[in-house]
């Protein structure tokens, strides 16, 4: 059994590098994709306040083979299945390869909303191999919830994750 938790109040740095490890602790002899995302999904949701999305779109491939992001697992209410490179917060940051942290969504050209809730979003890129394979989405009903000592978190928990996803 299971059983990680954090201390409220603590500060991001060690509140990340906590999850960092119970995401290492749960991945690192799994060799299943969708039970790893499925693991940190969770886990992100029980360590990171103040969100109403926690997960991942995975690398796809539409009907006639375009690449696309394709949902994976999470945790929230039901969200938008597939996305487009390039389009949203998630299409970009897998076209660009770069983390995007949005202060207010409904500013950001091009939004894509799954949930009107939603006010800020952080997105990270995992990349194996100088390929992204998945971006790593985190949503809030908070305006600028997400910070650059947030973004460093899930950079580093993306890292950790590309050869185990």
């Amino acid at each position: 059994m299971y059983d990680f938790k954090t201390e409220e109040g603590l500060a991001a740095p060690e509140l990340y590098r906590e999850l960092h490890n119970a995401a290492d602790a749960l991945t690192t002899d799994e060799s299943d994709a969708v039970a790893n995302m499925a693991n940190v999904a969770a886990l992100m949701w029980e360590f990171i306040p103040q969100l109403n999305w926690a997960g991942f779109y995975r690398m796809g491939a539409t009907a006639r083979g375009e690449s696309e992001l394709v949902l994976g697992p999470f945790m929230g209410r039901p969200a938008c299945i597939r996305i487009p490179i390039g389009q949203g917060v998630c299409g970009i940051a897998a076209r660009d390869m770069e983390t995007q942290l949005v202060e207010d969504v409904h500013a950001f050209p091009g939004h894509i909303a799954c949930d009107a809730e939603t006010r800020s979003e952080l997105v990270v890129p995992v990349v194996k191999g100088g390929q992204v394979i998945a971006v790593i989405d985190l949503d809030s009903p908070d305006p600028a919830r997400f910070g650059p000592e947030d973004a460093t978190g899930i950079e580093a928990l993306a890292e950790l994750l590309a050869d185990r996803i």
